[in-house]
């Protein structure tokens, strides 16, 4: 569960802290206060984009940390294939964004913004403002199937996505292929003579840069040549040159060598320099040799490098690119040379791996039959408990003639909550408190299935009052006994549930306007329902009702 959030430099928040405690924990506040300024914070530390006008750059960057403690196995395993360290079940998510730049850590080891949210997959919930509006739209439908029978579809549709991808590759080749012969001869004839052209030039990979190597030596010899006989007369003159010089040096320490026998030590250093000397003097003399070369041979490298030059300006940027096109036009020129057979081969492939789609397509069809009616039972159940009194659910999966990397299946959620009155397309007939508790019952199968230990709704009451209400009430209270639960409302009947309560409010300080979040006393709750229920003044009898409305929510929780 989430233990600990603590939030600096973003939006009206300067800085901020908040333990969260297991159960229900309720945050609430004036309208404008900065309620979703702290689920923004959340869904900044977990990897989600951060709206430039949030952040406080004046002060410094935006962080956020979240503190969790969890037990769940494969997360931790997860985590640990990765190097990064789990004590005691403790995983530390932090983020710091300044300008355009973005610094995720988990346990203090630096990670991508994606393998951040995947991570948070593992440990969090979280149902946006007007994330049930999302039901409005079939597509929606398909992926809350998916998501309940994901682990019997995920590994047929991990199949069916690379089937898909094979199928659209061969259909586009099968497209391409498709040409006119007198196209086809075209083409032949215009490979046919650019694979003549480089087989011709019988290239050798490397062969460029060796004749570019002796190119440059050749136009350069003369001023080599000339630079070089000034260093031989500089070494192996017959007067003044170093070699004569080092000689007449080497003759005279021989010559006194007798007096004293540490003369040797430096006879022999002076015998080491001339030798190094007399061998430079002959590899200076087998290099210049080297350097004379014919006009023939001159004319030859250049028109060969020429000829390289213009290969790789037509086919590649190197001998191993033009060998390349090379193999890859002969493939083509093969191909056309054997069209009929080449062009029945591909089809022959496209209809097999066709036919694969569409057993995969089925196996999912099945699968989702299988979960839509398990789904269908357990929506029903939620959905009675939310106070739809005589309501009809079911989830329609129809096959259709359009294939995708999802199948060919359409899913739509159906519903009737009147009696008497037939299913219909719950995008075309639920109210938006009708879609909220759709979307609440759809959280609470998931998050069964999943075991997320904390879930977040944020006004997960839009739309719905009075007796119902009530009922979102007593489910999340349900709820919150099994897993963390983080709740933002503006209804007293959900806040009056709260393990834990929290207010937000926001404040003129130091010249500005921050917000803070606080955890409420007990004494203070009955003040936050009163301000919740009440107007702009708060009579006894408001107070009274806060009270009762507590106590009530109390002894629904001791049940």
């Amino acid at each position: 569960m989430l233990l600990h959030l603590h939030v600096k430099n973003l939006a009206l928040i300067r800085e901020t802290e908040i333990d969260f405690t297991d159960g229900l924990n309720i945050l609430t506040g004036e309208t404008g206060a900065g309620k979703s300024i702290i689920i923004g914070s959340i869904t900044m530390a977990l990897g989600q984009k951060v709206p430039k006008e949030m952040l406080r750059e004046e002060d410094g960057p935006a962080v956020v940390e979240l503190i969790f403690q969890t037990e769940h196995p494969e997360l931790l395993q997860r985590l640990e294939e990765r190097g990064i360290q789990v004590e005691d079940g403790q995983v530390i998510l932090s983020r710091k964004i300044s300008g355009t730049r973005s610094l995720c850590r988990i346990n203090s080891e630096t990670v991508s913004t994606a393998y951040m949210k995947e991570t948070a997959a593992y440990l969090i919930d979280i149902h946006g403002q007007h994330e049930h509006q999302s039901l409005l739209h079939k597509r929606k439908h398909l992926e809350i199937l998916d998501d309940y029978a994901h682990e019997q579809l995920q590994p047929v549709k991990a199949s069916l996505i690379k089937s898909y991808q094979s199928c659209q590759k061969l259909e586009k080749e099968l497209r391409e292929a498709s040409t006119d012969t007198d196209a086809r001869l075209r083409e032949q004839s215009l490979l046919e003579y650019e694979i003549q052209e480089i087989e011709d030039a019988h290239l050798k990979e490397g062969e460029d840069e060796q004749l570019e190597q002796d190119y440059r030596k050749m136009t350069g010899s003369k001023r080599i040549l000339e630079a070089l006989t000034q260093v031989q007369k500089f070494c192996m003159g017959e007067e003044i040159s170093a070699s004569e010089q080092t000689g007449r040096a080497c003759r005279e320490l021989v010559s006194v060598q007798g007096f004293d026998e540490g003369l040797d030590n430096l006879k022999e250093q002076l015998q080491e320099i001339d030798s190094q000397l007399q061998d430079f003097g002959r590899e200076l003399m087998d290099y210049m040799e080297g350097l004379e070369f014919s006009d023939q041979d001159f004319y030859d490298t250049e028109e060969r490098l020429n000829l390289l030059n213009h290969l790789k300006a037509k086919y590649g940027a190197t001998i191993a690119d033009v060998l390349a096109y090379q193999e890859e036009k002969q493939k083509r020129l093969d191909m056309l040379a054997n069209y009929d057979s080449y062009m029945a081969s591909l089809q022959k492939e496209y209809e097999t791996t066709l036919q694969e789609l569409k057993e995969l397509c089925q196996k999912a069809h099945k699968i989702r039959m299988d979960y839509a009616g398990k789904l269908t039972a357990l929506m029903k159940e939620q959905l009675a408990e939310l106070n739809f009194l005589d309501v009809q659910f079911e989830i329609a999966v129809h096959e259709t003639e359009h294939l995708s990397p999802d199948g060919f299946d359409d899913v739509e959620f159906l519903i009737s909550t009147n009696p008497g009155e037939p299913l219909k397309a719950l995008g075309k007939i639920a109210s938006g408190g009708e879609l909220s508790r759709v979307m609440l019952a759809i959280k609470t199968v998931l998050a069964d299935q999943d075991a997320i230990d904390t879930v977040i709704f944020d006004e997960i009451d839009a739309g719905i009052s009075g007796r119902t209400a009530q009922k979102v009430s007593e489910k999340l209270a349900l709820i919150g006994r099994s897993r963390q639960v983080i709740c933002i409302t503006h209804l007293a009947q959900i806040a009056s549930m709260a393990d834990s309560h929290y207010c937000i409010e926001k404040q003129a300080k130091d010249g500005g306007t921050q917000t803070q979040i606080r955890k409420l006393r007990k004494e203070e709750i009955t003040e936050e329902l009163a301000r919740i229920l009440g107007g702009a003044v708060l009579t006894d009898t408001v107070y009274k009702n806060a009270e009762e409305m507590r106590d009530l929510a109390l002894a629904f929780k001791r049940k």
